[in-house]
């Protein structure tokens, strides 16, 4: 019996040690540093890179070269966006779709958590998000998006009136959830640092409201010709009329960039860029520089090479939608300068200087926005030149061809507005091309190369593997706009 009660006891002694040494082993092999469970800061850090380095690499590939920014250095075949050959797109749809899943599971678990400061930047992101891709491709999935685990494979496409609907009210529902008086629980927050107070007050958060009124500012008059649907005039008047409900960008310090720290893992993407790609393949068009040679912009020193001419360093563009038997020579003119792949600001998603662009405009309409066309064009110029760090000459608000007109017709002091709005657009996704569907400013000269048979694009069709993928919905999309070519309009467009 004495045998049996020993052999009972070195059990439980073993059982014991082993249960000790496993919860050793757990102790040794947890890492104090990573949350245990998911939280919104643990995701939102990441996700505000991912997007951002999108919609600027977006911007560089794309809208310049659209846009007449840049032109590549040869362009054989006839093809090329300087031409207005406009592809099926897949690379934001690919990854802002991705981005949006993460957004989502932001907002779902904000919720539980009562974090309503998570859940307002979540919504931000959304309407930020899904507002470029209506506008690049029209309809696109939207209410049935993100919900692979419901089941939801093959989403349906929304109607772009019926997306713009909702994410102006996200917005406005952002605008309300915002509470300044609050710190991120979990930290996360790269674009505004909103992890901590200041005093009594947040102001990371303070920003973040800031930016989502002044994006839902861009999206009304983006949608301006549809007033008579959308009751954009009175909504566009409402928040003009209180500043207290709806504050919007006032310094260049309120500004939605993401601005790169040069640590890991947040570099700027063209940190490594090698130098063909950078600029050796790639050159600034004539109409983009002349333009700044001519006003003496002082921007195009941070943002282009010199070449030597005649023994004096020179900007010098090249043709856009030049005949497909043209190449330029390397290094005969510029390019991109080397200090943008490690400046900070790059980060772009909306500055102070549009925002003044659009209340010139607005202003200019008849809107009271508190300031005169002239005042808030001028703000936007300066504004501009802060945000890339550049000094303003002296007089260069007051010389011919920067000159607000302000007895100018309205078409024509609406031309001056866009066509230094153009210029703050640099680096900042579609925005250019965007507002150059909507208002046609500004006016770019047509290549000789551009065969007659290509229009100006209005979208960009959709990828193209949506035909094995979303057959169905993708066909029905197409009936509704009535085409998948780069030339049909979008619902405001029309």
């Amino acid at each position: 019996m004495i045998q049996s009660l020993n052999k009972y006891i070195s059990v439980f002694i073993l059982m014991v040690l082993l249960s000790s040494c496993a919860k050793d082993f757990e102790s040794l092999n947890t890492d104090p540093n990573r949350p245990k469970e998911v939280n919104p800061g643990v995701m939102l850090g990441q996700l505000q890179y991912r997007f951002v380095t999108s919609s600027i690499t977006a911007a560089r590939n794309f809208t310049h070269e659209l846009m007449q920014v840049d032109a590549p250095r040869a362009s054989p075949g006839g093809v090329g966006l300087h031409r207005y050959v406009v592809n099926p797109g897949a690379g934001v749809w690919t990854n802002f779709y991705n981005y949006l899943i993460d957004v989502e599971d932001i907002y779902a678990i904000s919720d539980k958590l009562n974090e309503p400061n998570y859940k307002a930047i979540a919504l931000i992101y959304k309407a930020w998000s899904y507002s470029i891709l209506t506008d690049l491709y029209g309809d696109v999935p939207f209410s049935e998006a993100s919900k692979a685990t419901e089941g939801k494979f093959q989403p349906a496409f929304d109607k772009q009136k019926d997306i713009y609907t909702k994410i102006l009210a996200d917005l406005e529902t952002a605008n309300t959830l915002i509470n300044t008086s609050k710190a991120l629980t979990y930290g996360g927050d790269i674009v505004y640092n909103a992890n901590v107070l200041t005093g009594s007050v947040n102001q990371g958060m303070v920003k973040w409201k800031r930016f989502c009124n002044s994006l839902k500012l861009r999206l009304l008059l983006r949608i301006s010709k549809r007033n008579d649907e959308m009751n954009v005039n009175s909504q566009i008047t409402a928040m003009l009329a209180d500043p207290v409900k709806y504050p919007m960008f006032v310094t260049n310090a309120d500004e939605a960039i993401l601005r790169f720290t040069g640590s890991f893992p947040y570099f700027n993407p063209y940190y490594n860029a090698r130098q063909l790609e950078w600029r050796d393949g790639t050159y600034f068009t004539k109409f983009f520089l002349d333009k700044m040679n001519t006003d003496n912009d002082p921007r195009r020193v941070l943002w282009s090479t010199t070449i030597t001419v005649n023994g004096t360093p020179s900007y010098v563009g090249i043709e856009s939608g030049y005949p497909a038997s043209t190449e330029y020579q390397v290094g005969r003119n510029s390019s991109y300068n080397d200090v943008l792949r490690t400046f900070p600001q790059m980060g772009i998603m909306m500055t102070l200087a549009e925002l003044e662009f659009i209340r010139a405009e607005l202003a200019l309409k008849g809107f009271n926005t508190g300031r005169t066309a002239r005042q808030h064009y001028e703000s936007g110029i300066t504004a501009s030149m802060a945000q890339w760090g550049v000094t303003m000459p002296a007089g260069f608000l007051n010389q011919s061809g920067i000159a607000y007109n302000a007895i100018a017709t309205n078409d024509q002091q609406l031309e001056q507005i866009m066509l230094q709005k153009y210029y703050a657009y640099f680096f900042v996704d579609y925005q250019s091309w965007f507002e150059k569907r909507r208002t046609g400013y500004p006016v770019l000269p047509r290549g000789t190369g551009i065969p007659a048979e290509n229009k100006f694009p209005s979208r960009v069709p959709y990828p193209t593997y949506l035909q094995s993928l979303n057959a169905e919905n993708l066909a029905k999309a197409v009936a509704s706009m009535g085409g998948d070519n780069s030339d049909s309009k979008v619902w405001w467009e029309k």
